[in-house]
């Protein structure tokens, strides 16, 4: 398969150290094409699921509708650090013994729609500015708590002696796992702080999909890099699926606005549409009686 006819997805476990943007330098070189994107930004300590995307599945990048992940986390009690992990500058520390049920008791008040403080060590804007450009300047600001979703929450490994386990958790977009580990330590009186970071699910991909840079490498050495691009529109399989006839597979991609009965579908929410060869032309949705187009991939 030529460069420039790579297009689709490949789940990517982002290496340790690497920041997301070093993953998508580096494919460029692997795949010898510029056009990749990537769905949701790691820390550089964190590894796990990272969808990049390539060539016309770029546009994917700002519509992914599935805003669930999933992650594995370290944590150790007993300290506090300016980041809120151990890669950070240490605040405070603490001799206080914790139990295993203390901790469980916990978490059940941090699931479901809680309030959460964006960390000074993130990419959230204020004012135009990362917090953290302006927390590597030395400067705190005032920020304001947003509301988060965590769906499930679970300790599954936990050390009294060290203080150090494992937690799951199952939340949605805007969440970091950090922030929940400083708040749970916060709650505890002790303190805490993240010291790994997996992310086992990421827009609707898992790690057992992912494949690492240097598998990547390989394949694309082999000649067989073609065979783990995903097709785009694995990225929206939560919405129908619409299938045009000949005609009307001609009429949408000249723009045409077509009716609900040569859409097949009658109801008003977003739809995979699919040319009557089975090739995948996009999202499109019904608004007043007429099939407009949300984003197209021809």
């Amino acid at each position: 398969m030529n460069a420039q006819e790579l297009s689709g997805v490949i789940a990517v476990n982002k290496p340790q150290g690497w920041t997301s943007f070093d993953v998508i330098g580096k494919l460029r070189g692997v795949l010898h094409i510029r056009r990749l994107g990537h769905g949701g930004t790691l820390d550089p300590m964190a590894t796990g699921v990272l969808p990049v995307f390539v060539g016309k599945a770029t546009r994917c990048c700002d519509i992914m509708p599935d805003k669930r992940k999933c992650y594995t986390a370290g944590f150790r009690l007993g300290l506090t650090t300016d980041t809120q992990d151990i890669t950070g500058e240490i605040l405070s520390q603490s001799d206080k013994a914790v139990a295993r049920g203390e901790i469980e008791e916990l978490l059940p008040a941090f699931t479901g729609d809680i309030m959460q403080l964006p960390p000074m060590y993130s990419a959230v804007k204020v004012g135009g500015k990362k917090l953290v450009d302006l927390a590597r300047g030395g400067k705190q600001i005032e920020r304001t708590p947003r509301k988060i979703h965590i769906n499930s929450l679970n300790i599954t490994e936990y050390d009294e002696q060290s203080r150090e386990g494992t937690l799951e958790i199952d939340c949605m977009q805007g969440t970091y796992v950090r922030t929940i580990i400083d708040d749970i330590g916060s709650k505890l009186g002790c303190g805490g702080a993240m010291t790994s970071l997996i992310r086992t699910r990421s827009g609707g991909f898992t790690i057992d999909e992912c494949y690492t840079i240097d598998e990547l490498q390989k394949l694309a050495d082999e000649g067989g890099i073609g065979g783990v691009i995903l097709p785009t529109d694995r990225v929206f399989e939560m919405y129908p699926s619409a299938a045009l006839d000949e005609r009307c597979t001609g009429l949408y991609k000249n723009g045409v606005k077509l009716r609900p009965d040569q859409a097949g579908f009658t109801d008003g929410g977003i739809h995979r549409i699919y040319a009557r060869d089975g090739s995948f032309l996009g999202l499109a949705q019904l608004i007043n009686g007429e099939l407009r187009a949300v984003k197209n991939f021809y």
